[in-house]
């Protein structure tokens, strides 16, 4: 996941130069629109992967699991249950499944790498939005904001499915530490 993920970013961002050069030489219309769909692409997938850099720069899936932050609440589960989470959770990508592997990590290790995971998507829904601020030069209002929610719900699947798997990650420890 993680070379498709880079690959489609410099693909992306390698277009936008491409059009936005075709454009300032062109003044064609159809080539500004492209621009703009190619940066708009090209953000979403340059932020996600710097935010996952700079997150794990900072952090090194050393994350407390224990604050209060990472806590599920008993709606949550209910809400869980109502989503299906348990179906469509094997379905998603994983960015890097080595900070998930069990023959690698210990359940503690495992558990701060799913409270980093969650805290990275939580800030890429946010970083979503910004997107829409170029509505102010270009217009199209309605194009950016659905682009930007779409984003951010694709974004929070991620989170969904770090909260949902967490409870049972913190029994497997509770277990293990009992045999130790």
């Amino acid at each position: 996941m993680a070379k498709i993920m880079k690959r489609i970013a410099l693909l992306a961002t390698a277009a936008t130069i491409l059009c936005v050069a075709f454009h300032m030489h062109t003044g064609n219309g159809f080539s500004l629109t492209l621009a703009i769909t190619f940066g708009t692409i090209s953000y979403h997938f340059v932020m996600r992967l710097l935010v996952g850099l700079s997150v794990n720069l900072l952090l090194h899936n050393r994350v407390d699991y224990q604050r209060k932050w990472f806590q599920i609440r008993a709606a949550e589960q209910k809400f869980y249950q109502k989503i299906k989470v348990k179906k469509w959770k094997g379905k998603m990508a994983t960015y890097d499944p080595a900070a998930f592997d069990r023959s690698i990590h210990t359940w503690d290790e495992i558990a701060q790498a799913m409270c980093q995971a969650e805290l990275v998507h939580e800030i890429i829904i946010v970083l979503s939005f910004i997107p829409i601020l170029a509505a102010i030069p270009f217009g199209a209002l309605f194009v950016f904001v659905i682009t930007s929610v779409l984003a951010a719900c694709y974004d929070a699947m991620f989170v969904i499915m770090q909260r949902y798997n967490r409870p049972r990650i913190l029994k497997l420890i509770k277990k293990t530490e009992k045999t130790d």
